[in-house]
């Protein structure tokens, strides 16, 4: 079993650039881009605790921020028990993260992220 705890240097930037985009899209209203750019940074940082626990947690301000009473529900436990599954190397890869979607089923990762993944020198497992 391997365990997390630090996300990679070179996968750092990758992370905090869809956050900003996130941030962007959601300060001129774009909701759908918004949300679309917390999945992919759920994508990159889903194996580190911190950053996985993070990111549940910007969903759960989001689903507030809607009004949406099924992602807010649905982010309490990924909030939980998400970082402890990074630590400890159990995760479905590729999972966006949204109480929309299983939150343990895997899901196949987009090329252009796997091209993130390799240029971080990680190979994803899909």
């Amino acid at each position: 079993m391997k365990f997390n705890t630090v996300m990679p240097k070179a996968l750092r930037p990758f992370y905090k650039r869809e956050l900003q985009l996130y941030q962007v899209h959601l300060n001129v209203g774009n909701l759908p881009l918004a949300w679309r750019h917390l999945e992919r940074a759920h994508i990159l940082g889903q194996a580190y605790p911190y950053e996985h626990s993070f990111v549940h947690w910007k969903m759960l301000l989001f689903g507030l921020k809607i009004k949406s009473f099924s992602e807010v529900l649905g982010q309490i436990p990924r909030l939980l028990v998400g970082g402890v599954k990074s630590f400890v190397g159990v995760i479905p890869v590729g999972n966006p993260g949204g109480s929309n979607v299983p939150a343990l089923k895997p899901f196949p990762i987009q090329e252009d992220l796997q091209v993130i993944f390799r240029q971080a020198g990680i190979e994803p497992v899909n």
